[in-house]
C-alpha cells in the first residue's frame, strides 16, 4: 500500500499565497513564518508514521513548486515520491485529477486531499477497519455539526455508503467525508472506470461523484468513523487560521 495525495488544485480563495503555490503548499505553521510546515508536510508525516514508504502526488497548478521541494521532502520523511501530472488542473475538477492517478490505485492507497489538516489517527482508523472484504473505506466525521458546504454522506448499516454529496439536507446525513480514503488495489479498475464516466459526463465534477457512481452500480463502499478529532479542510483564509490552530497540536 502507498500514499496518494491530490495536490493539483489552485485554491484561489487563498490568495496571495496561491499566486505562487498550490494549495497543498500553503504554510499552516505560525502566521508570518512563510517557510513553515504545509498541509503536504503534515500528510507525508502521517504516511511515514504508519509505515508507508512510497507516495504518489498528483500535481497540476504551480506544480514546479512541488518538483522543487521533492528531494527535500523525500529526505525529510524517508519516502519515495512520485509526481503525477494533471494536465487539466486549472480547467477541470478533481474527478479527473484522481483518474490521473489510476495506475497508482493498483497498489492500494490511502488517499488524502491536499487541503485537509488531520491527525495520523485518521489513517490508523482506516487501517484498523480493513478486512472482511472491504474494498473502499471512507474516513467519516460523525461528530461535527453539518451545514451546506460539507461533503455529506448517508450510511446504511447493512449496505454501507448510499449517498455522498454536498447537495443534501444536513439533517439527513450520517456524517461528513473528510477527504481521506483507503482504497484496496482490487478496487482500482472499478474506481477508475467510474471516475472516467464522471469526468467525461461533466469535467467539473468532484471525485466523490465517482464514489456515488460506484455505489449506483452496486459496489459497496464502507466508512470508518474517526471519532471526535480536530481537522479542517482549508478552502479560505478563515479555514487557514483554523488549520494553523490545529496543525500546531499534531
Amino acid at each position: 500500500m502507498i500514499g496518494l495525495v491530490l495536490a493539483a488544485g489552485a485554491g484561489r480563495r487563498l490568495r496571495p499565497y496561491t499566486d505562487t503555490l498550490p494549495k497543498a503548499l500553503v504554510p499552516v505553521g505560525p502566521a508570518g513564518i512563510e517557510d513553515s510546515i504545509t498541509v503536504l508536510d503534515l500528510t507525508l508525516g502521517n504516511f511515514a508514521e504508519i509505515g508507508l514508504t512510497e507516495v504518489a502526488i498528483i500535481v497540476g497548478y504551480r506544480k514546479e513548486a512541488v518538483y522543487e521541494r521533492k528531494a527535500a521532502l523525500e529526505q525529510k520523511y524517508g519516502l519515495k515520491l512520485t509526481l503525477i501530472d494533471n494536465d487539466k488542473a486549472e480547467e477541470w475538477n478533481n474527478a479527473y485529477s484522481l483518474w490521473c492517478g489510476r495506475d497508482a490505485l493498483k497498489d492500494g492507497v490511502i488517499l488524502a486531499n491536499g487541503d485537509t489538516v488531520h491527525p495520523v489517527s485518521v489513517e490508523k482508523t482506516l487501517l484498523a477497519a480493513r478486512g472482511e472484504g472491504k474494498r473502499i473505506i471512507l474516513a467519516l466525521d460523525t461528530v461535527k455539526s453539518l451545514a451546506d458546504e460539507e461533503m455529506k454522506v448517508v450510511v446504511d448499516p447493512d449496505k454501507g455508503m448510499t449517498k455522498i454529496t454536498k447537495l443534501m439536507d444536513p439533517a439527513e446525513a450520517t456524517g461528513e467525508y473528510i477527504g481521506v480514503t483507503l482504497i484496496e488495489g482490487d478496487a482500482a479498475a472499478d474506481l477508475a472506470d467510474a471516475l472516467k464516466t464522471v469526468w467525461e459526463t461533466d469535467p467539473q465534477q468532484f471525485y466523490e461523484h465517482g464514489y456515488q457512481e460506484l455505489v449506483d452500480r452496486g459496489f459497496r463502499i464502507d466508512v470508518a468513523p474517526i471519532g471526535d478529532v480536530k481537522w479542517v479542510e482549508i478552502d479560505n483564509h478563515d479555514d487557514l487560521a483554523r488549520g494553523r490552530e490545529i496543525a500546531c497540536q499534531y
